[in-house]
């Protein structure tokens, strides 16, 4: 068990390096790394029991910026040092940081791996759908006609959506997040590392050089609460200013439908009560799915925690067959000769 102390005896500070942060000004990584900081001590987890491991681009600068131990490692394979740190010491909190190109691209099969294996560790991806440290090609999260570098006639690829990916890998808990919310993103992360399992949080973090303005028809102020919803287990599934708008099961179709308090429903002119709203349940992944994968703008973003479930470790169940296998000390000599064997 990772070994936890008085949270009131940990600071901010005591996460924060004397390394100069160098990311471009205005960058949603700032807002990220702020609440992450301001997050680690609470937890009651010393810097000397965590580990932060990256892979490359942008946001995989981050293991600089936390006073923890931390590997900087190569593209797209954070998830086999994620995987390695946690077998060989399972005591250690492990936090990983990707990016949608450096974790869905060229770490894609190893991102889907660590996943469904359930190492338990928090997966941050930042999501800005674009490549920013080489200079703005459209990544596997652009939308089809992209224009960038790599695409001046607009990208011809279907993009991915990371945690319909993750969900379809079986991940065992999937999240949503925004950079520059800080109270959603704060809460989210809280939970991603309560969670024992691997814990895959998206944010959606902005590129103002590369690809500014990303998701602003969604997370503009002005529009926000039309075009969000923050979903929480056993609540009812409910957006808008005054939280009079909400997801509702059509029950012929067997698809979700924006319904409104007090209104008529427009598949069957229902009056809508509370009692039609759909509850989230973590637990739900073909309810997840169905979250995930609502298109927008015919349906808000879903944000916060889509999916949770508990189940064994791909690091715990390790750990335990090493030990039975030491608890049996084998005879090696008979274990070489006890099978097949073959003269060169």
């Amino acid at each position: 068990m990772t070994k936890l102390i008085d949270a009131a005896k940990l600071t901010k500070k005591d996460f924060e390096t004397d390394q100069d942060v160098r990311w471009c000004p205005g960058c949603g990584d700032y807002a990220i790394l702020a609440n992450v900081q301001k997050l680690m001590p609470e937890l009651g987890i010393t810097p000397d029991n965590m580990v932060w491991i990256s892979g490359i681009g942008c946001s995989s600068r981050f293991p600089y910026y936390m006073d923890t131990y931390g590997f900087h490692t190569i593209h797209g394979r954070a998830p086999a040092f994620v995987t390695g740190v946690k077998v060989a010491n399972p005591d250690l909190s492990v936090w990983m940081v990707t990016g949608d190109g450096d974790g869905l691209s060229i770490g894609g099969n190893h991102l889907m791996h660590a996943l469904r294996r359930n190492i338990d560790a928090k997966l941050l991806m930042f999501n800005n759908r674009i490549y920013g440290l080489t200079k703005g090609q459209y990544s596997p999260t652009s939308e089809v006609g992209k224009i960038t570098k790599s695409s001046p006639f607009g990208s011809a690829d279907q993009p991915i959506d990371p945690a319909c990916f993750a969900l379809g890998v079986r991940a065992s808990f999937v999240a949503r997040a925004i950079d520059t919310d800080a109270k959603n993103l704060g809460a989210t992360l809280r939970q991603a590392a309560e969670h024992k399992g691997s814990a895959f949080t998206e944010i959606y973090q902005n590129c103002n050089v590369f690809n500014d303005g990303a998701f602003e028809d969604f997370r503009a102020r002005e529009h926000k609460f039309d075009r969000q919803i923050h979903v929480e287990h056993g609540s009812p599934l409910l957006f808008g200013k005054e939280k009079q708008k909400g997801l509702r099961l059509n029950v012929k179709t067997l698809g979700l439908e924006i319904v409104t308090l007090g209104e008529a429903a427009p598949s069957d002119s229902k009056v809508i009560e509370l009692t039609d709203i759909l509850v989230h349940d973590q637990g739900n992944l073909a309810l997840a799915t169905t979250l995930a994968s609502l298109p927008f703008p015919d349906f808000p973003v879903v944000l916060g925690v889509l999916y949770r479930v508990e189940r064994e470790t791909f690091d715990g169940a390790m750990n335990a067959q090493m030990k039975k296998a030491k608890e049996q000390k084998a005879d090696l000599h008979a274990l070489l000769h006890s099978g097949t064997t073959w003269s060169v």
